[in-house]
């Protein structure tokens, strides 16, 4: 998987002109490394839209080769509806499926190295150090989250993200669920937002021994979910890294269909967030997150003390 990773990154970089070679090739330094947004405006690097079909392809390169399918299926379905909402607003705000930026943060060889894919409700962060790979935080939102023909949708590129987390809510049972609500209104946005750090924020709501073991299987399996947005290997180690029963799931706002709600599930070093609130609840945005991994830190700690003991 390494391999694969560093010889996606070498096939872009081979593409770059010295211009734009320049724009892109960042360092690892933390103000550029864990600079991330997901809302729309420019970002270091170069844009999609200025490179060639060539270049553009590359970009998708690098994401095919740590995302899994479907969750690459989802990031270029979100880029494609930039379009879709600059014509809902008339042009207004100039958005276009080409607004997305790749920089890297150093180049394979060095030690350690990643890149950043990101836009508007698309952020894909990775880092190599000490032979492994970070990819938090993954943040995949749409707006609109779900486009309909006559009440029936076309497209919904987070349908099981909301889907899953409905199914465990429905099936875990009224006790269960008195625990597992806790408001009746949702934040306006995911609570950490663009947090460089979540911090130590207390866990709320239902945990798994609360639950009966069918409901257990399906909070397990929606955390599962997430971890699979990334390509098996990665996914399986993040995973198995994973203390089951040590989670917290909670929801807040309304549990019918096309109000606002929220959700978060949080571990030890696990925090997962949903939220579909805002345009009348068709605009959502999921997170997964690492309290002491985001952006590679435990691995550059590691690289740290290697070097330091060397």
């Amino acid at each position: 998987m390494l391999h694969e990773i560093a010889e996606a990154t070498r096939g872009f970089l081979g593409l770059l002109d010295d211009a734009q070679r320049t724009a892109a090739v960042g360092t690892m330094a933390a103000d550029l490394r864990t600079r991330w947004a997901y809302t729309p405006g420019e970002r270091p690097g170069v844009v999609c839209g200025d490179l060639t079909r060539d270049q553009r392809k590359a970009v998708h390169r690098l994401l095919a080769c740590v995302l899994s399918p479907h969750a690459y299926a989802q990031a270029t379905a979100i880029m494609a509806l930039e379009d879709v909402l600059d014509d809902r607003e008339g042009g207004s705000r100039d958005r276009h499926q080409g607004d997305y930026w790749t920089v890297l943060l150093g180049e394979p060889g060095d030690q350690p190295w990643g890149w950043r894919v990101e836009g508007h409700h698309l952020s894909v962060s990775v880092v190599v150090a000490e032979g492994r790979v970070s990819a938090t935080p993954l943040f995949l939102g749409a707006h609109p989250a779900r486009i309909t023909y006559r009440g029936r949708t076309v497209a919904q590129p987070l349908r099981l993200e909301e889907e899953l987390a409905r199914e465990l809510l429905d099936r875990m049972g009224r006790t269960a669920r008195g625990l597992a609500v806790v408001a009746d209104r949702p934040p306006p946005d995911l609570k950490t937002g663009n947090a460089r750090r979540i911090g130590d924020a207390e866990p709320v709501g239902v945990t798994p021994a609360q639950l009966d073991r069918a409901s257990r299987g399906l909070l397990v399996g929606l955390v599962r979910y997430y971890l699979d947005r990334l390509t098996g290997d990665l996914a399986d180690e993040e995973f198995d890294a994973l203390d089951p029963d040590r989670l917290h799931f909670s929801w807040e706002g309304s549990q019918k269909r096309g109000e606002g709600h929220y959700y978060r599930i949080q571990g030890p070093d696990l925090l997962i967030e949903y939220d579909n609130t805002d345009n009348e609840a068709n605009h959502a945005h999921s997170v997964w997150r690492r309290r002491s991994g985001d952006f590679g830190e435990d691995l550059l700690a590691a690289h740290r003390a290697s070097v330091s003991h060397g």
